[in-house]
């Protein structure tokens, strides 16, 4: 049974340096026509129960007016029914969130915002291609909470330009000053077809050190446990009882679907992949067809796969007798040579019914994952 749903808002204002996402200047965009698309495509989905988890990213979600907006939630609303203490998710940008469209979300149902901040430092945020400041976050918050908000997450990231530890560790600092439920940090990954890949190309992107970035990661870590928070997932941290639903959606490898120009969804054991390009996306939808791309229909193997590289990503790690009633194999044999090297490294621990990343293994985690994608001997 498929209950939560990401849907993608690929229009931006400005692009920032490191983003790889589907997106677009929202200037001279066809943003009617493609929420019109969306809303086409939301109502070919299941509508026998209510969703647990609804979440809106982009893009920048909150780059919609006031008019686009409303008409937007209220698709979401017609289309995509929420179940009882449902989590639904939107995306914002400081700056871009006016009180009159918290109201908008407030009176829609939207329960819980995702601020991108990346940094509490002007000049970084200015490096990175941000045009908000310290101020605008700040301000931002304390108009959420006013609107009656009290599930608000921040991102951070890591290992920026010119970033010393010092200047993470006085940016997680502020970011936690703030006393929210949620906060993720993740490290900048330079990806192709970005401004910063093509610097780095050039040699004009002066990064941190390795052994700088994992200073800054152990410094978060420290920071986000003294300030009370639980690091249940690799980047993220929470208060108990606030842990995104919607993320670990995904970590539990648990069916979801995705909607929108370039999303990604999993249903019925199908991975697939939408269509990028606006006017590819839409083209389908006029026909009443869905705007796939690619889908794949996933093996045992891989799921059994998935179920690991996933579940390790979480602090509470795979459960053995889960994985074993869920697929009548025992993960310990099924990926004995995989565990043991691992274990042996110290980058995994097996604790009961449990395997689970080491503190080690937090630092090495892509390397740990990518162990699982073999062929299990069966």
């Amino acid at each position: 049974m498929t209950n939560a749903a990401y849907i993608h808002i690929p229009f931006c204002h400005h692009i920032c340096h490191y983003c790889d996402f589907n997106k677009v200047f929202m200037k001279n965009q066809p943003v009617e026509q493609y929420l019109q698309s969306l809303d086409k495509e939301m109502s070919m989905a299941d509508k026998s129960s209510g969703y647990k988890s609804i979440f809106v990213g982009g893009g920048t979600p909150t780059s919609l007016d006031e008019t686009q907006l409303h008409y937007f939630v209220e698709s979401i609303s017609r289309n995509l029914p929420l179940a009882p203490g449902a989590e639904y998710t939107f995306e914002a940008n400081p700056g871009d969130l006016t009180p009159a469209k918290m109201r908008i979300l407030k009176e829609s149902g939207v329960n819980r915002l995702s601020i991108g901040v990346q940094s509490f430092n002007d000049h970084h945020l200015k490096k990175i291609g941000r045009t908000h400041t310290k101020e605008d976050v700040l301000q931002t918050v304390r108009s959420a909470e006013k609107a009656g908000f009290d599930n608000l997450s921040i991102d951070l990231i890591y290992g920026l330009p010119e970033q010393t530890v010092e200047d993470a560790v006085d940016s997680t600092r502020q970011a936690l000053a703030l006393g929210l439920p949620h906060y993720s940090a993740y490290s900048l990954i330079i990806e192709p077809k970005t401004v910063f890949y093509n610097l780095m190309s050039k040699g004009k992107l002066p990064l941190p050190k390795e052994e700088a970035e994992a200073e800054m990661y152990e410094a978060v870590m420290e920071q986000m446990a003294a300030a009370g928070l639980e690091q249940y997932e690799i980047s993220n941290f929470a208060r108990p009882g606030f842990e995104s639903i919607h993320n670990l959606t995904y970590w539990n490898n648990d069916e979801y679907y995705g909607f929108g120009a370039g999303a990604h969804g999993y249903v019925h054991g199908v991975r697939y992949a939408n269509f990028g390009p606006l006017k590819k996306y839409m083209e389908p939808l006029k026909a009443g067809e869905w705007p796939r791309i690619s889908s794949q229909e996933t093996s045992r193997q891989e799921r059994m796969e998935e179920e690991m590289f996933l579940g390790l990503r979480k602090m509470a790690g795979v459960s053995i007798s889960a994985f074993q009633e869920k697929y009548e194999k025992n993960p310990l044999v099924l990926f004995k040579e995989a565990i043991g090297l691992l274990t042996e490294r110290g980058l995994l621990e097996v604790k009961n019914d449990v395997i689970r990343l080491t503190h080690k293994g937090k630092f090495l985690g892509n390397e740990v994952f990518q162990s699982f994608l073999i062929e299990p001997e069966m």
